[in-house]
């Protein structure tokens, strides 16, 4: 219970948990102790029903088992033991088949739930560490951002400007602002101002905070275990799939009532009729549709995870086929994010000082008065902090400093002049954080006995504030519009070159500081961010940066990266570049006009983010949105793909995004893209497979009743047919990997359906082929005119080997499996070869011959059967070859040719 800490004073509060203040817990025995007390901190829910219960209960929840469970039991009464054992046994088969795949999709869907642990900084011993905030105990002092998400419920003994989200507990939109001085006790929850509670957000400033309840004894946790979700919705996708399945099922039992009742009047046997249509309508009907949609999901999910890109929520993958425009960061994303200051200038200089690469024991450059004044302001407007030890560096295990990476370059830029951290010398006395909305940082310290505001940013805004500038020797001058040209030209000039570019000022009045002068910081573009950029472009992906940077820096960034840009600087900023202040001047005719063109938004903030997703897409363009601040999180919800940094990104972004990116990298994105086409490409190919086979059998049993053929195949045979329509070979065609030419495939409209008229054509004629074939075979060896076993081995073997052939050729919807490597997908050498075993002990086993009514087959028999059934595969590798002939198919090696 956290409600007693709130009329605690800081003092009584650390004693009450002994805790310290400044360095937090500091036994690792008692860390440990009270870890074994108090558990994890986490809302753990009740173990579901054993699987023993949920496999019990897969005989009772379908209609249509509960049909072949009648099927069985008519068949013992008139004295059918064996008929009865048969069906029993198939009834097993497929409802483990089904339990299987259901039971793996669900664990599946469990592990998506793990890729994104939640970590906090929690100070130990004095030390900062980064942990994953389940392994937090009561007394643990945690240090919070803007951005992070609360990992307990904490009692603030720090606050500097902080402010915290609470809606999603208290539903005040309204972010509160929090205090350290004790509070009078059982106040409401929305009025707990020296509180802060688990899963709340920090919208403003940074504090700290003494953990006093974690897990379930969380204000959160108590309303967590008021409510449990019963089911989870859906995605599109699978909705997609239910609809189809509904509608396939009826036309299937539509066609099913029809057979069994012209085989009724035909004079046939009842109960036979009745059990095969009973096993028809189990394996025409595509229940199974919907698992191995979310099982190939899930599994897809995974493997992007596997290459730095966690997936939050499964519809967007199924989204991510159909991305046309990214909409990207620069900095961090498209750059390293590694900053190093390259040029310093004050004002006075002909050209800026030049800083070489190489440690402060080689510097050989002469500091001016007016660039240790500049150096100053940088260092106490700065909040990078000194790592005790390297182990506990979160952005780079090399450096010795952590923190906003502007403020570490700066920083390291002081060390190699000989400037060491001043802050403790002069007192921080208040502090205005630095924001994307205002683009400067300022605090106020106490210098030479005077309150001093020490300022950088953005060299527009830190201007703003100056009416004076320091020259080289240091002396104090009015900041003249002359001298205002000047500086803005020398910024113009290292913005070209790509730099960022950083003003610094300070003073004793806020709106008349003295200007020092500007910093010009190289952040180079992360490896193959260019290749990536290209791929993207020549698959149809259009690619804009979006940043705070200069307008020139960003068209000189976006130049170097290979983006769709002009090499002339005034044609590339007046017709590919705009700045957020011209957006905000724009109507929405004029706003759509600029966003289907421009390739760079400079001097940008959240809001202008907000206006460029939505002008894109009443353009019905589907837009990707990176983004890593607190005020990106609006923007990252509208796109129709938010993606967050995992590295710099606030707990907010990464709450509010789809997919994060655990690298940062923008080429990580394209990884992403790829396997989004390549999920939704291996779903289709499924769905031909299972379609062709559904069609194929139902088809054939039709025409044998019409046409007054006895049945080519019985019961049994068409329930095993159905577990490998159903089981491992179709589920493998979901694992197949991504097809190297995807990315040449322009992106998918954004509701294109799934069963186009080419995906019905290519089920259709493999469906034709197989019933054509498979009937042909059993009149050749129907001589006598009656059914023998021989003739059903021979007709369900035929069967059974189309299915692996068609599956062969279902593996891609236009590349030769010849140029795929026929053993290339591990998965499904597997799931064929156990069906051919499968098929073999059917045929073979004498325990199986009496169930599956079979009998063995010869070496000629099989010889000619694989000779017949591979026509599937060569016909549907003559319309490949003939699609590709024709340039309908667009290919790596296509794309290379039509450039050369």
């Amino acid at each position: 219970m956290s409600n007693p800490y709130l009329s605690y004073t800081t003092e009584q509060t650390c004693a009450d948990l002994e805790t310290d203040v400044h360095n937090g817990l500091s036994n690792i025995q008692d860390i440990a102790k009270r870890h074994t007390v108090y558990g994890d901190n986490d809302l753990a829910v009740d173990d579901d029903e054993s699987i023993v219960v949920q496999f019990l209960k897969q005989f009772i929840q379908d209609p249509l088992i509960l049909l072949l469970f009648a099927s069985a039991a008519i068949s013992i009464l008139l004295g059918n033991i064996d008929d009865a054992f048969s069906i029993a046994l198939a009834i097993f088969i497929v409802v483990t088949v089904g339990f299987v795949q259901e039971y793996r999709s669900e664990k599946s869907l469990e592990a998506l739930n793990n890729l994104v642990p939640h970590y906090c900084n929690v100070i130990r011993s004095g030390v900062t560490q980064h942990v994953v905030a389940t392994k937090l105990v009561p007394g643990d002092l945690i240090s919070l951002q803007i951005g992070d998400r609360v990992p307990a419920d904490l009692r603030i003994v720090d606050a500097v400007e902080f402010e915290v989200d609470e809606s999603n507990l208290t539903g005040e939109t309204n972010p509160r602002k929090k205090i350290t001085e004790p509070l009078v006790s059982n106040l409401p929850l929305g009025e707990r101002s020296n509180m802060a509670f688990m899963g709340t957000l920090v919208r403003h400033g940074h504090g700290r905070g003494i953990v006093v309840a974690t897990g379930a004894d969380t204000e959160f946790g108590r309303v967590f275990l008021t409510m449990r979700e019963t089911e989870k919705p859906k995605t599109p996708l699978q909705n997609s799939m239910d609809h189809l399945g509904k509608q396939l099922s009826a036309i299937s039992i539509a066609g099913i009532a029809i057979i069994v009742l012209v085989g009724f009047f035909q004079g046939k046997n009842w109960l036979e009729m009745l059990t095969i249509g009973v096993s028809l309508a189990v394996a025409a009907i595509p229940e199974g549709l919907p698992i191995i949609v979310t099982v190939t999901l899930a599994l897809g999910v995974l493997r992007m995870s596997k290459k730095r890109a966690i997936v939050r929520r499964l519809p967007s993958v199924e989204t991510l086929g159909s991305v046309n425009v990214i909409c990207s960061d620069k900095t961090g994303t498209l750059t390293m994010n590694h900053m190093t200051v390259t040029k310093m200038y004050t004002p006075g200089m002909t050209t800026p000082c030049i800083i070489p690469d190489g440690d402060h024991l080689d510097f050989s450059i002469e500091k001016t008065v007016g660039m240790n004044k500049l150096l100053l302001s940088s260092a106490l407007c700065n909040n990078s902090k000194r790592h005790v030890n390297k182990s506990d560096a979160i952005l780079d295990t090399t450096n010795p400093w952590a923190g906003f990476p502007v403020d570490v370059a700066l920083t390291e830029c002081c060390e190699r002049f000989g400037l060491n951290d001043p802050r403790g010398s002069y007192p921080r006395l208040s502090e205005m954080p630095f924001n994307s909305e205002r683009k400067y940082m300022s605090v106020i310290a106490h210098y030479n006995s005077t309150k001093t505001t020490f300022m950088k940013g953005a060299m527009d805004q830190v201007l703003k504030s100056c009416a004076y500038y320091t020259d080289s020797a240091g002396t104090q001058h009015e900041l003249t519009p002359y001298m205002r040209d000047e500086i803005r030209k020398h910024e113009m000039d290292m913005a070209k070159t790509g730099l960022r570019i950083i003003a610094a000022a300070s003073g004793i009045l806020p709106n008349k500081l003295v200007f020092h002068g500007l910093f010009g910081i190289n952040d180079p573009p992360r490896p193959y961010v260019r290749e990536s950029i290209q791929q993207l472009m020549t698959g149809g992906v259009r690619i804009i940066m979006i940043t705070g940077d200069s307008i020139v820096t960003a068209v000189s960034v976006a130049r170097a990266l290979g983006m769709a840009i002009p090499s002339s600087d005034q044609d590339a900023i007046q017709n590919y570049a705009i700045t957020g202040d011209q957006l905000d001047e724009l109507d929405d005719s004029s706003l759509r006009d600029v966003v289907s063109r421009a390739v760079v938004f400079a001097r940008t903030t959240p809001n202008h983010k907000m206006k460029i997703v939505k002008a894109l897409q009443s353009l019905d363009d589907v837009v990707a949105m990176t983004g890593d601040g607190v005020n990106d999180a609006p923007a990252l919800k509208l796109a129709d793909i938010g993606i967050a940094m995992g590295r710099q990104g606030t707990d907010v972004a990464k709450e509010a995004a789809d997919m994060i990116l655990t690298d940062d990298s923008f080429a990580t994105i394209l990884h992403a893209v790829e396997e989004g086409k390549g999920i939704f490409n291996n779903i289709r190919n499924f769905i031909t497979f299972q379609l062709s086979t559904s069609v194929a059998a139902l088809s054939l049993i039709a025409i044998s009743s019409l046409f007054g053929l006895q049945n080519p195949l019985n019961a049994m045979q068409i329930l095993w047919i159905n577990i490998l329509m159903d089981g491992p070979p179709a589920q493998s065609l979901g694992v197949e990997t991504v097809d190297d030419d995807v990315m040449m495939k322009p992106p998918r409209p954004r509701n294109a359906p799934i069963l186009t008229v080419q995906l019905l054509k290519r089920v259709l004629l493999s469906a034709f082929i197989i019933v054509f074939v498979t009937t042909l075979v059993f009149k050749v060896e129907m001589k006598d005119g009656q059914v023998t076993a021989r003739d059903t081995t021979m007709t369900f073997t035929c069967f059974v080997l189309f299915d692996m052939f068609n599956a062969l050729s279902c593996r891609s919807e236009t590349k030769s499996v010849f140029k795929l490597g026929i053993f290339s997908n591990r998965m499904f050498n597997i799931a064929v070869g156990g069906s051919l075993l499968g098929q073999t002990l059917v045929i073979y086993v004498p325990l199986f011959q009496k169930i599956f009514q079979t009998e063995a087959l010869g070496f000629k028999d099989i010889v000619t059967l694989l000779i017949y059934t591979s026509s599937v595969l060569w016909v549907d590798e003559i319309r490949k070859w003939y699609l590709h002939r024709k340039g309908l198919v667009r290919t790596k090696s296509t794309y290379i040719l039509g450039n050369v």
